[in-house]
């Protein structure tokens, strides 16, 4: 009995484990196959009792997803190698926090990670939609359960990750070694929350395109679950960014590299789709497009899923998996966004166009707005795009590169942040133009000596940078403007002009500050990208070099151990004017399982930007290649992620998207249609 009980303890419960873990995922497609039929029978047919059954299977079908996606967790902070997703992507030496981002480190594991952010979001619906109109909440849970239904299939036919392997190897393969990073660590989750929360938005649009009915109390409902998916597809991207930067060693922030672009798009979609949903919920316009907004997000979303897991990209981000996985995810993409679209153009004849506005107005900003921003995306989706279509329809290959996208995107965006301040200060259906260019008064003169100061400061080219600068300045300036309108900052006593301040909605003070976030960034992407300095050379230990006002000295290269990897570290004292100011020391790592070569490059993040340092070979001749880069104000572009990021949260718990649309509206739904 003491021998079962340990080979019990020792061999049979971890088995156990990975096994419910994979009956787990079985039921979940269950269960998502059951919660998409019957509620839109009980919609259709007007039963109660058989739409209700949506809200337990939701909560369920996210608990049976939970357990799987522990099960194979628990896997990997173990090692179980007997598991062959486990053996291919991990190792015993590797740091526990490793082994748990390896869960999604992979594709099989990511798409497990996928369906269940997808079952959280419809189990949020189910949870916290108790004001929805049962018809409608029934259909939205059977569509999003639709969409569970064909990436559950997708994993179990084409991707289990519970797959055995036979003997099982005394250890595992390893991690990509770039991917063994704390932002990697992060960066997954937050960027499939944000593609998958778009699900939620495409759900409501088939919903009420069922329905046949769309209002002002629909775009209410849409907004809250939209903009959660926009602040962590945001914060994804910035992360993203970020660890490109310090760990690629390329001394960049952004390639316009096709799985970067992926992500982008659906983010510019998604942007759009929020200012749209707004006028639709303020003025009852913009009905048509907004509901076609929401599929194409979401469809952009599903776009990206496939260019980074078909294997038709080549990229530092992208899985490398076998095609026809692929071909399974366009099948997907193809079902859900012609499926959409073909009701859509069913039904959209017969939706009312709602509230008429001038084009001067806070609604003809807005479409301005949205105008620009899917136009951006268009230029983004045809040079993502049209090299894998050239090569797929003649064989011939070429490379859009970043010239192409500087040069169509840039110019979009440049309206768009002219007019982005004028927003707020426009009354709805018919603005003030002129009184809203006086309010803004102080931010454009602001803008105006920034840009001299640009100008004599840096009296070299690009010389359109200082009006870049400029631009970013006016955006921040404009929204910081529109607060102390709205508090009547100067007018009223200080102690007033907070009570005021503190008594606005929040989704005011969400979007100045998302639009301040906006122009941090701006400056940031200006100044970095315009007068950013770099220097290549070989050096030897003793030698100096000069960049942007700072002295390196070269100690030398030491030899190091981490936990799983080897590496040459090499030492920079840094002085400027004679006075230490930091000591810098990038590094060459090679990881123990898989053997590969990785870099870590030094930083020194200062008030005027970073001082960036990367180790490159050690040369024949003596001496290692060194690459030296000053990268002016260039934090601010992640800055201004975080403050969109934390703007967004803020506008998220103002407490009129919490409690949803008035009962006025809400009736106005739910009354049969004539």
């Amino acid at each position: 009995m003491a021998t079962c009980a340990a080979m019990t303890d020792g061999v049979e419960a971890p088995y156990v484990i990975v096994e419910l873990g994979h009956f787990a995922l079985v039921l979940a497609l269950l269960v998502a196959v059951f919660q998409m039929v019957v509620p839109a029978y009980g919609a259709h047919v007007r039963d109660e009792r058989l739409m209700g059954v949506a809200d337990p299977a939701a909560l369920c079908q996210l608990g049976l997803l939970l357990v799987s996606f522990l099960a194979l967790m628990q896997a990997y902070v173990t090692s179980d190698f007997s598991v062959a997703n486990v053996a291919s992507n991990s190792h015993s030496t590797k740091p526990l926090l490793y082994r748990i981002s390896g869960v999604w480190g992979n594709h099989e594991g990511s798409m497990v990670l996928w369906v269940l952010i997808l079952a959280l979001f419809g189990a949020a619906v189910a949870a916290f939609g108790r004001n929805l109109p049962p018809t409608l909440k029934a259909n939205v849970l059977a569509v999003q359960a639709s969409i569970a239904v064909a990436f559950t299939l997708f994993i179990l036919l084409t991707s289990n990750p519970f797959l055995r392997v036979e003997p099982p190897p005394a250890d595992g393969s390893g991690l990509n070694p770039i991917l063994q990073d704390p932002a990697l660590a992060f960066h997954p989750p937050f960027l499939y929350t944000g593609y998958v929360g778009f699900s939620v938005a495409y759900s409501f649009a088939l919903a009420a395109l069922i329905e046949g009915r769309i209002d002002a109390a629909w775009a209410r409902w849409v907004r809250p679950w939209t903009l959660a998916a926009w602040m962590c597809l945001t914060l994804g991207i910035a992360m993203g960014s970020w660890w490109a930067y310090y760990e690629l060693g390329w001394g960049g922030w952004w390639f316009w590299d096709p799985v970067e672009n992926a992500s982008f798009m659906p983010w510019l979609a998604g942007t759009a789709l929020l200012h749209s949903a707004l006028v639709m919920e303020k003025r009852d316009a913009l009905k048509v497009w907004t509901v076609l907004l929401a599929i194409l997000t979401f469809s952009l979303s599903l776009m990206g899923t496939f260019l980074v897991r078909s294997g038709v990209l080549t990229s530092v981000h992208a899985f490398a998996v076998d095609p026809q996985r692929g071909v399974f995810i366009l099948s997907i993409m193809a079902l859900f966004t012609g499926g959409g679209l073909a009701l859509f153009a069913l039904r959209a004849r017969d939706l009312r166009q709602g509230g008429i506005f001038a084009p001067l107005s806070r609604e003809g900003a807005l479409v301005l707005n949205n105008i620009l921003l899917t136009t951006a995306c268009a230029t983004v989706f045809v040079g993502t795009l049209y090299p894998l279509l050239l090569e797929a329809l003649t064989g011939d290959k070429i490379s859009v590169g970043p010239p192409y996208f500087d040069w169509t995107f840039g110019p979009l965006m440049v309206p768009l942040l002219l007019a982005l301040p004028f927003g707020p200060f426009l009354a709805w259906k018919r603005g003030d133009v002129l009184g809203a260019a006086q309010r803004l008064m102080f931010a454009a003169m602001l803008a105006v000596v920034v840009m001299a100061l640009a100008l004599a400061a840096m009296q070299r080219g690009p010389w359109l940078a200082p009006f870049g600068l400029a631009l970013g300045v006016f955006v921040m300036a404009g929204s910081v403007s529109d607060l102390t309108w709205r508090v009547r900052l100067g007018e009223v006593p200080l102690g007033e002009a907070w009570r005021r301040l503190l008594g606005l909605p929040r989704s005011a003070i969400g979007t100045a500050l998302a639009h301040f976030g906006v122009g941090m960034l701006v400056v940031g992407v200006v100044a970095t990208s315009a007068y950013r300095e770099e220097k290549i050379l070989i050096m030897q230990p003793g030698q100096q070099v000069a960049v942007a006002g700072y002295d390196l000295a070269f100690r030398g290269v030491a030899p190091a151990t981490g936990a799983n990897y080897r590496e040459e570290v090499a030492v920079f004292d840094v002085t400027r004017a004679g006075a230490a100011v930091a000591r810098l020391e990038p590094s060459r790592r090679i990881y123990d399982m898989p053997p590969e070569p990785t870099t870590e490059a030094g930083i020194h993040a200062g008030w005027r930007g970073d001082l960036y340092v990367v180790l490159g070979d050690r040369q024949s001749a003596g001496g290692y290649a060194v690459r030296v880069y000053f990268n002016p104000l260039v934090r601010f572009i992640w800055l201004g992620a975080v403050v969109m990021f934390l703007a967004g949260a803020v506008s998220l718990s103002d407490r009129r998207l919490r409690v949803g649309a008035p009962g006025r509206a809400r009736r106005a739904l739910a009354a049969p249609a004539e």
